[in-house]
């Protein structure tokens, strides 16, 4: 057995979990106490933070049909571009899930939590040498607002009643309904503050790094912002991004020293990654979740007997072990997860039960047909293994499944909210309202099960301005409960994110709103030499 001082050594390193720490410390014959204070003190210790060297990140989720424009940044390659490299929000979500200002300097609100004023930061430069402004900001948030925008986030700001510009670095927001929770929605990823001079497709921002190449899904270059507003920040001299959507192909550049850092590691092998030389795999247990979205205003996905038919279909802790080999938790049909702040832990988990599901199935009048699963890698990693298993499992319950293998070039633009049913990868949010306002809204642009449910939205405004803890957690758990019953998504699970790097990397503590530090790896991390 390992003496404690390695051990110690072996988690601030990366090289064994948490989980497997505590294991041995007591094995040890050292208290929980100890170990759980070493976890909270001691294990992000890291080197000082140097500058210099070129980071390679290989990414997934990358598509010829990228675009720079955060308004429609769908998938992980343009994020971390984008979010990582080139841009800053208003607000920021810090490692304790808390959200902390960052071109905003600060804000304060009225009692009702309806009006908000938020003071700029001074002295930030853009990229083209413009300096930062309240016209710029109000402009940038305006991108996403109005009828005619196509921007996911319209259903984020659409809670936004009025922007007024106070003076140059002053703005006031007059919100329709309360909303306790405002700042958070200010750092989500696609309201990247922009000059008024941008189109949003020329990659000119505030962030630690500016775009010099750019091949939409194939290679992104950008070099350090000299004159980047945070000095504790942006350490790279350079940073190259590669998609390479096979994961296989990421986890081979890694090992022959291609690249630096990779997103999704393969389930199937990181057991074998952990044990490289080298090589440091990080876990982060987040929102992160994967769907089987159904078109609820498509036949025969419309009738909610189907719906329960399916959700009753799928082996859940099947997919856990086989899919996420263990690295995650069962989900029970709504987004919620046990990180957020009103998870509904009280409601019963949801098992595979083929008896219901065959109930369900008759009640609908759908016996022996056969429902296409669309399915991809793109959308996340076993995707198309998930379907196999989905398929194998509710035949046990007399439903058939044709598991359709869509390419993954394209999948985000010509399958997801095209296809009745298919594979979705969602990295959460941190929280509930952001969620379910953004996919679950009746008006929501990425509703992509087309449901529409008035309860759920009525309390959606109401648990929006809702200031009473006790209250507002009992309409978030009622809309979870709606979700589960009667909403048209399938969530077998939640995955926790692992990626992996160089032992060369370097970074404190870590974000889980996203993967990769909250998208933000190559502005916070750092060469150890």
């Amino acid at each position: 057995m390992i003496g404690l001082e390695l051990l110690k050594k072996l988690f601030s390193d990366g090289k064994v979990s948490r989980r497997e720490f505590i294991a041995q410390a007591a094995a040890l014959g050292a208290t929980a106490a100890f170990s759980q204070s070493f976890l909270s003190t001691n294990a992000f210790a890291a080197p000082e933070p140097r500058r210099g060297g070129r980071l390679r990140v290989g990414i997934s989720g990358g598509s010829t049909t990228d675009i720079m424009d955060p308004a429609a940044s769908t998938d992980m390659m343009n994020q971390i571009i984008i979010n990582g490299q080139l841009g800053n929000n208003l607000v920021e979500v810090d490692h304790e899930n808390k959200p902390i200002p960052e071109l905003a300097e600060s804000w304060d609100s009225s009692p009702d939590a309806k009006v908000w004023n938020f003071k700029l930061r001074k002295g930030v430069e853009f990229h083209n040498g413009k300096t930062m402004d309240a016209d710029d900001v109000i402009y940038s948030l305006n991108h996403h607002r109005g009828e005619e925008t196509k921007s996911a986030a319209k259903v984020i700001v659409d809670s936004i009643e009025e922007i007024k510009k106070e003076d140059k670095y002053t703005i006031t927001f007059v919100l329709k309904s309360g909303n306790a929770d405002f700042p958070f929605l200010l750092s989500d990823y696609h309201l990247i503050i922009a000059p008024t001079t941008s189109d949003f497709k020329d990659g000119i921002f505030s962030g630690g790094y500016i775009l010099q190449k750019y091949e939409p899904g194939v290679r992104a270059f950008a070099t350090r912002n000299p004159n980047y507003f945070k000095s504790d920040r942006a350490f790279f001299d350079e940073v190259e991004t590669l998609g390479i959507n096979d994961v296989n192909a990421r986890t081979n550049a890694l090992k022959t020293g291609q690249i630096d850092i990779m997103n999704r590691c393969e389930l199937k092998t990181v057991h074998l990654l952990k044990r490289m030389n080298g090589i440091n795999i990080i876990r982060q247990n987040g929102f992160k979740h994967y769907t089987f979205a159904m078109q609820c205003d498509t036949a025969p996905y419309n009738n909610n007997d189907v719906r329960l038919a399916l959700k009753y279909g799928v082996d859940r802790e099947k997919m856990l072990k086989t899919i996420l080999r263990g690295y995650g938790s069962v989900g029970n049909d709504h987004p919620i997860s046990a990180a957020n702040r009103y998870h509904a832990s009280e409601l019963p988990q949801r098992q595979f039960d083929p008896d219901k599901a065959k109930f369900h199935l008759k009640k609908a009048g759908m016996e022996g047909a056969t429902f296409d699963f669309h399915a991809a890698e793109a959308a996340f990693s076993g995707a198309i293994d998930a379907g196999v298993i989905y398929k194998e499992t509710a035949a046990k319950a007399g439903i058939n499944i044709n598991v359709v293998r869509e390419p993954n070039d394209g999948y985000w633009s010509n399958v997801w909210m095209k296809k009745p049913w298919c594979t979705v990868f969602w990295g959460g949010r941190p929280t509930e309202d952001m969620m379910f306002s953004t996919a679950y809204a009746a008006d929501a642009a990425w509703n992509d099960t087309s449901w529409k449910h008035k309860r759920f939205n009525e309390l959606l405004v109401g648990a929006r301005a809702e200031l009473d803890e006790a209250k507002r957690r009992t309409m978030y758990v009622e809309m979870q409960r709606i979700v589960r019953d009667e909403g048209g998504v399938v969530v077998p699970m939640f995955a926790a994110d692992l990626s992996a790097t160089s032992d060369k990397i370097a970074h404190g503590p870590i974000a889980a709103n996203w993967e990769m530090d909250g998208l933000r790896a190559p502005e916070k991390w750092w060469f150890k030499s």
